[in-house]
């Protein structure tokens, strides 16, 4: 809400943030240490600020970082709040627009997610391309507004995606590209929803990314997303997902994630 908004914002002008930040950085689970190496940091826990979600789940840190990484003034959600805590499809909305507040024109998303296809595994990166809402939820439900009636042609912004693939390019670091299909969770999908995500057209699976785009989208923000990898889904590569093989990978995938954050703040054009 837009109070808890201003008020958010007026906690983090008396904790020293005055200048404002060019990118916001989402992470999610286990991805927290993407972070460190920010320089001028402050670092408020989620729970200080109103309209950030109080998070109570397993590799999640909880806490908002702005600083400088390669020259450039971020802001860095370290933990994803989920529908199924929440049981609103839109509990990131608050968060999204404090950084938009914040002065933040894009937003890049790091995800852990499932693989449904066979030659993509745990530990590796993908581009999320585009999303399949698997879950039949929206974040925009019950909004009246016009802005709720949006086009999502393209809802992973061309102009990120570019600059993340020039990003991992001149890192070094191998990113495949996806389709993400968006679950409620919080359990695993079963063999039976991976044959028919494949069959959909989909790569990767996952509780998140999808309400987060499409809440970017609505209030103005450029927005990408990349998935770290973190197992395969069941009835791929006889697996059989768990948490913590799941944060294992995560920290696995994080050391490709923060070679790709620092070349896409280092070089590529503005994006507006």
């Amino acid at each position: 809400m837009a109070g808890s908004v201003d008020q958010s914002l007026r906690i983090l002008r008396e904790r020293g943030v005055v200048e404002p930040v060019e990118t916001a950085i989402l992470l999610g689970f286990g991805l927290g240490g993407i972070a460190d190496g920010v320089t001028d940091a402050i670092s408020v826990p989620y729970a200080d600020l109103p309209c950030l979600p109080q998070l109570d789940e397993p590799g999640q840190v909880g806490r908002l970082t702005i600083g400088r990484l390669e020259g450039v003034n971020i802001c860095i959600l370290e933990g994803q709040a989920h529908f199924y805590n929440s049981g609103d499809p839109a509990c990131m909305s608050d968060a999204l627009d404090l950084v938009k507040a914040l002065g933040a024109r894009q937003m890049l998303i790091f995800a852990a997610v499932g693989s449904v296809r066979a030659d993509l595994y745990p530990g590796g990166l993908a581009l999320v391309t585009d999303h399949i809402n698997f879950s039949g939820l929206n974040p925009l439900i019950g909004l009246i507004d016009s802005r709720a009636f949006i086009s999502l042609n393209d809802a992973y912004d061309s102009r990120v995606q570019r600059r993340l693939k020039r990003a991992a390019q001149s890192a070094g670091v191998t990113m495949h590209e996806g389709v993400y299909c968006w679950f409620s969770g919080p359990t695993f999908t079963t063999p039976a929803e991976s044959r028919a995500v494949r069959q959909l057209g989909g790569d990767l699976v996952g509780f998140a990314v999808a309400p987060e785009i499409i809440l970017a989208r609505r209030i103005g923000l450029r927005a990408g997303a990349v998935a770290a990898i973190t197992h395969f889904s069941a009835g791929i590569q006889s697996s059989d997902p768990n948490l913590a093989e799941c944060q294992k990978q995560a920290l696995a995938a994080s050391l490709g994630l923060r070679r790709i954050l620092r070349a896409y703040l280092k070089g590529g054009e503005a994006v507006a």
